[in-house]
């Protein structure tokens, strides 16, 4: 499968392929739940029991709407998308479900389940930028393949692909809904680790806005309070702007007609969305 297949997208991708003999009309067949393997490439590590408990409500009413993909596997089956729907069927009570059969290799095993997951937005955050990790260094995509597989703008996978930037614990933290996108973004913008790994207990502990963590991170110290003071509001105004079209910290300084932009960046990646940005410009 090349990587010019996948970048059309999931619904592309698998009216390709024909369907197996002895499917039934339109390639789908009842197959035993105890037959079915779970996907070893499953890019999502965590499940909301409680979704998954309304799912298998709804399942139990109406039944499985949307039937699951799946790979021969020996005497069974192979998962290759539809892991929240097998297990919500379980918990329903199912002992098949419905499945479109395939034939697929572990590689293309893998880049389906990733952009399964990616395009119906199942996984947080973290999970979704390691999937476009994932899709870019092991598989070859580039940012704006990776975007077009998904559905996305090329600048949504860059700043996903930030968050990856972050510590260990804070990317835990963003995993886990404790911090929010919108506060990373902002963490992002503090060079100083640990300063920016205080900064993120802080927001956690206190249940902190995004504004409030903005506010603290602008808080000047010392010689800083002194030079923040003596911009201008109209050069204030210009790094706001700047910082919003380049999603990223901004700083310029102006004396008597000279002076500086600094952009900063924390990845190759980030890099590679400034330049493109800028030979826009």
């Amino acid at each position: 499968m090349s990587t010019q297949r996948l970048g059309r997208g999931l619904r592309a991708l698998i009216p390709e392929v024909e369907p197996e003999s002895g499917d039934t009309e339109g390639g789908v067949q009842q197959i035993p739940l105890e037959l079915i393997e779970p996907n070893p490439f499953q890019p999502r590590q965590i499940f909301d029991e409680e979704k998954l408990a309304e799912l298998a409500e709804s399942i139990s009413e109406l039944g499985l709407l949307e039937p699951v993909l799946v790979r021969r596997q020996g005497k069974g089956y192979q998962l290759i998308a539809g892991e929240r729907r097998v297990r919500a069927a379980r918990m329903a009570g199912l002992t098949e479900v419905p499945a479109l059969i395939r034939e697929f290799e572990d590689l293309e095993v893998m880049q389906v389940a990733l952009i399964e997951n990616l395009q119906r937005e199942d996984l947080n955050p973290i999970e979704e930028a390691e999937g476009y990790r994932r899709l870019m260094e092991e598989f070859g995509f580039t940012q704006s393949q990776a975007a077009q597989a998904v559905g996305k703008k090329r600048s949504s996978i860059a700043n996903a692909l930030r968050l990856l930037s972050l510590d260990e614990e804070e990317r835990k933290l963003v995993a886990d809904g404790l911090l929010s996108v919108g506060h990373a973004k902002v963490l992002l913008g503090v060079s100083n680790k640990k300063k920016r790994a205080e900064l993120a207990k802080k927001v956690v502990a206190q249940d902190l806005s995004v504004r409030q963590l903005e506010e603290l991170v602008k808080k000047p110290e010392g010689a800083t309070r002194r030079r923040t003071k003596m911009k201008s509001p109209e050069l204030v105004e210009l790094e706001d702007d700047l910082q919003r079209r380049f999603g990223t910290k901004v700083t310029v300084t102006y004396r008597k007609g000279a002076g500086r932009i600094a952009i900063e960046y924390y990845s190759d990646d980030e890099l590679e969305r400034l330049l493109d940005l800028i030979s826009r410009i």
